[in-house]
């Protein structure tokens, strides 16, 4: 059997469906917290509103954490793998031109959970925006800038 690349191991098996709810994570390239400037994070959760203002996924929950981000979506249109290539493209080049700086900014790939029809949504989302505690980032959710979620 051939050896694949992480990324391409995260490829295989790949299915996008319409209205239905994803959990995707993307890290940042060699995890490097580049977010610890929430200003910085701000380019990325434009393309998460971006994506939604184009019809293409709306969002339910998301948190932008120093070196990664977790975004529940339900899909509305196309694919994921065109929804996360344009996310992470478009907030790069965002990124870069804030920080004065250039070349990529994302690991290649991202992993995807399809929730499953008896998985609780908003329990997902409890999930999501907890990060920041469960990093010790902060002591309550309402004082982490880079989080949402459709419920609160």
């Amino acid at each position: 059997m051939p050896s694949f690349s992480a990324s391409h191991r995260l490829r295989r098996g790949r299915y996008s469906e319409q209205n239905r709810i994803y959990l995707l994570t993307a890290n940042t390239l060699e995890r490097q917290p580049i977010f610890l400037n929430w200003r910085v994070g701000r380019r990325v959760v434009e393309q998460f509103k971006r994506a939604q203002e184009q019809g293409l996924a709306t969002s339910l929950a998301w948190v932008v954490m120093p070196d990664h981000f977790h975004w529940l979506i339900s899909l509305d249109k196309g694919s994921l793998d065109e929804l996360m290539c344009r996310t992470k493209s478009l907030s790069a080049r965002a990124i870069n031109q804030s920080t004065g700086q250039t070349g990529r900014r994302w690991q290649q790939g991202y992993h995807d959970h399809a929730l499953r029809r008896d998985e609780d949504i908003k329990q997902m989302a409890r999930y999501v925006i907890a990060n920041p505690l469960r990093a010790g980032l902060v002591q309550r959710v309402g004082d982490y800038p880079l989080w949402y979620a459709i419920w609160v």
